[in-house]
């Protein structure tokens, strides 16, 4: 299965076929999430008030503070069940993604906390991310933010691929690894969202191009709409240029030509290298690289071993006194 939102392939586990139609009453056999009903994800919410939308990410994403738990967090509504369509279907479908998202624990992964099968109403309730996205800090235009240190990006990239490795140890295919699916909590602790399956919101490859997905999906994703162990690291090395260079997956510069990152990138050394992260610096990730972004999907290197690079990277790190400048934005 290659469905490409939201960015997730694996096999599905087995649930009750004779799952209730108010399941938020029902428990999920193994799973660890909650069970909330709609009334208390609406008081959490104000009747999900635009007040509390969580602007710049996915729709549909609010902040709320649930009392039953003591705790802030973020509420997806994922979608509403087709009074026209089978209940029973959609409850068993819906409580697969609850069961295997519940199963998948890492502290590189955001947490699902619970779901909502109330009625027509299908919703995941998940921790709540206070520093936002990789994306936010690498592009944001917030006055007097300052941008992230060449060690603090190199941590964000090791803590990633950890959690990559994690999901492909699961027998999980992360398709979407972009900065913007990659959140913050305390201390810059990266954590992949959007890693649930639904087959409500199933994508073709092209759809995700036309929606601007395409500058970190793997040119074998986007040729064939199917998922391969070498295509999260494919996106991965999109994001670890992103983090070095400056520049967003899919600028659109005026050639044409030069709109896809891993494309334009040949010069990246000398041309985008500046602040912290000075051309001799960028050499050294130069190579993994190199091995990550590589076209041919055979060709790219096992997560582990770019779990093991970047490990070095991040912790190796040790630049002369006289190169202490912004790292760039």
């Amino acid at each position: 299965m290659a469905s490409c939102f939201p960015c997730l392939s694996a096999r599905k586990k087995e649930v009750p076929r004779s799952a209730p139609a108010n399941a938020h009453t029902s428990s999920i056999p193994g799973a660890v999430a909650r069970t909330f009903s709609f009334k208390e994800l609406a008081a959490a919410t104000r009747n999900f008030s635009d007040a509390y939308r969580i602007v710049g990410r996915e729709d549909g994403l609010y902040k709320g503070f649930l009392k039953s738990i003591n705790q802030v967090v973020a509420i997806k509504l994922q979608h509403a069940v087709d009074p026209g369509g089978s209940a029973e279907q959609d409850n068993t479908e819906f409580l697969a993604l609850a069961l295997m998202m519940s199963g998948l624990r890492h502290p590189n992964l955001v947490n699902l906390i619970g779901f909502c099968a109330d009625g027509r109403h299908r919703i995941l309730v998940h921790e709540y991310m206070p520093f936002g996205s990789l994306e936010d800090h690498l592009h944001g235009s917030s006055p007097g933010k300052a941008p992230l240190d060449w060690n603090t990006r190199m941590n964000i990239a090791a803590g990633v691929v950890r959690g990559l490795e994690y999901m492909h140890d699961k027998g999980v295919l992360y398709r979407c690894v972009k900065s913007s699916n990659i959140l913050l909590g305390d201390g810059y602790r990266p954590k992949l969202s959007q890693y649930g399956l639904a087959e409500h919101d199933q994508l073709s490859a092209v759809a995700a191009i036309t929606r601007g997905t395409w500058g970190t999906m793997a040119p074998e994703t986007v040729m064939t709409g199917k998922l391969f162990p070498g295509s999260s690291v494919y996106g991965f090395g999109v994001v670890l240029l992103e983090m070095i260079t400056g520049r967003r997956a899919t600028d659109a510069p005026h050639d044409v030509e030069d709109r896809h990152l891993v494309a334009s990138s040949a010069g990246w050394q000398t041309r985008r290298c500046r602040g912290d992260i000075r051309p001799w610096t960028c050499r050294r990730p130069s190579k993994l690289l190199r091995c990550a972004s590589h076209k041919d999907h055979a060709m790219r290197a096992p997560i582990g071993t770019v779990v093991t690079a970047l490990s070095r990277l991040a912790y190796d790190f040790d630049p002369p006194e006289s190169s202490h400048h912004a790292a760039p934005n």
